[in-house]
């Protein structure tokens, strides 16, 4: 179960759930007189307890007025949670890449079918000369982290399994956020001395070691052995990005230092079609490049787009054949960002609906309560009390009902955040994640106690309005 409320003093939701409890216990002072004792006072408080006691006397009736307002209320609460949940999902999954990195990845032109049917290889993508003039930015740029991707059979003894070489370096592992299971990454030394090691993906790992330990075993990779020397914690894959981003199944990758394949495997790759005798030859599959900034300032974004457009520039100078896509995932964090924004407006517009329509219901039933309740006020009236006290009365009856059922809609709303992702992932099988958006709770209160000030103000008015004469004539 996803739902990110953690006990910190600096913690805005319980920040929030402590405001709502002082206020609860101010409003029970308020109306038992411990507080503010004066005329005015003592003239709301009185109006409180009489709409307390008449709500209470008519309790069906007084529920079924406000189950609109509590469905709103717990309506804003809970979509916003769950809403604002799965856009910091979306949110997390793009910083995981890096939201200083720049994504650079070969890609094969379309129109390399023709020269493939004439030479029987397809020349594309990034190469060591690219690799060269990266390094020109300098300090701009703090990490560069090459791969070459072959897809190939793993054995051991009778097991096999297709797996995805990652032939890399050990940045590789700080730059995707891979965590270790067993042993160890890639460290330079195996680069340096272009050992016969590899790290296994959790996925590989089970299927040619499920009953063993894959530690200091070898693995069969082209008829080469190499030597298990880690094992990489399950990672939740990535989505891609329509062409300029492919999805990566870390849990089915395979790793290898950078010199050791191509030292092993030769200084470019074949990639065979079954069915064709072409191949593809592609000397790097991908770098990234990581900025020296800082991603929650509005410098440091724009340096990141500056080197991002600059190495658009030198690629699309360079390769002639557009065989290079670039990935900025600040772009996407930026879009996602502003796409969480309207989200979430649209979330707040559409939950307040059911607010106002619960705010129709008290209207209805407070007109309903005028008129039953005639003969009260005109015995009012004839006693002293003035329009302005029956105006009072009625608002504050219709505000306390909206305020209890907003109370009401809060603790439901609650309570659905941190139920319906436990009974979702036991149907399902999967997380939904939900974040307490302390800010809905406040708003969807305010605009509780608003419905009632609002559809409560003209049901009021009529009742003060009532001739005394004939109010007291009333049956």
């Amino acid at each position: 179960m996803n739902v990110y409320l953690t006990l910190s003093p600096r913690n805005p939701a319980l920040i929030g759930l402590a405001a709502l409890l002082l206020l609860g216990v101010f409003a029970w002072l308020f109306v038992t007189g411990r507080v503010f004792t004066g005329g005015g006072a003592a003239k709301v408080r009185r109006s409180v307890s009489l709409a307390v006691k008449s709500l209470w006397l008519h309790k069906l009736r007084s529920f079924l007025s406000v189950l609109g307002i509590i469905i709103g209320t717990s309506a804003v609460i809970s979509l916003m949670a769950f809403g604002e949940g799965s856009m910091q999902d979306a949110l997390a999954d793009i910083k995981r890449q890096g939201a200083t990195n720049i994504i650079v990845r070969s890609v094969k032109p379309p129109d390399d079918s023709a020269t493939a049917g004439r030479s029987f290889v397809t020349t594309y993508g990034l190469t060591n000369k690219d690799l060269g003039r990266f390094e020109t930015f300098g300090a701009a740029i703090s990490r560069t982290v090459p791969i070459r991707v072959q897809p190939t059979e793993a054995r051991y003894l009778e097991r096999m399994s297709i797996a995805r070489v990652i032939a890399t370096v050990p940045g590789y592992a700080d730059v995707n956020q891979l965590e270790m299971a067993r042993g160890r990454f890639i460290v330079e030394s195996d680069d340096k001395e272009v050992k016969n090691i590899c790290v296994l993906g959790s996925e590989i790992a089970d299927k040619l070691f499920p009953t063993e330990d894959p530690l200091n075993n070898s693995v069969l990779l082209r008829s080469m052995k190499f030597t298990v020397v880690g094992v990489v914690k399950e990672r939740m894959p990535t989505g891609g990005s329509g062409g300029s981003q492919a999805a990566e199944e870390y849990n089915k990758d395979i790793y290898v230092p950078l010199k050791t394949s191509v030292a092993r495997f030769g200084g470019i790759i074949f990639t065979r079609s079954s069915g064709s005798r072409s191949a593809e030859k592609v000397e790097i599959s991908q770098v990234t490049l990581t900025v020296d900034a800082e991603v929650d300032s509005a410098e440091g974004r724009l340096k990141v787009q500056a080197v991002g457009d600059e190495i658009k520039r030198i690629l699309e100078k360079d390769h002639y054949k557009r065989d290079t896509a670039v990935t900025v995932p600040l772009d996407r964090l930026e879009e996602a960002e502003r796409a969480q924004k309207r989200f979430t407006n649209l979330l707040v517009l559409i939950a307040s609906i059911s607010l106002v329509v619960g705010g129709i219901g008290i209207m209805n039933i407070m007109l309903a309560t005028v008129t039953e309740r005639t003969r009260e006020i005109g015995i009012r009236r004839a006693l002293g009390a003035k329009r302005r006290d029956i105006t009072l009365q009625f608002l504050v009856e219709a505000v306390v009902q909206t305020t209890v059922g907003g109370l009401c809609g809060v603790i439901l709303g609650l309570g659905m955040v941190f139920t319906v992702p436990v009974v979702w992932n036991w149907i399902a099988g999967s997380p939904l994640p939900a974040v307490v958006h302390v800010p809905s709770i406040f708003l969807s209160l305010f605009v509780s106690v608003g419905v009632g000030v609002l559809f409560g103000w003209y049901p009021a008015q009529r009742a003060a309005r009532l001739d005394p004469i004939e109010a007291l004539r009333h049956d």
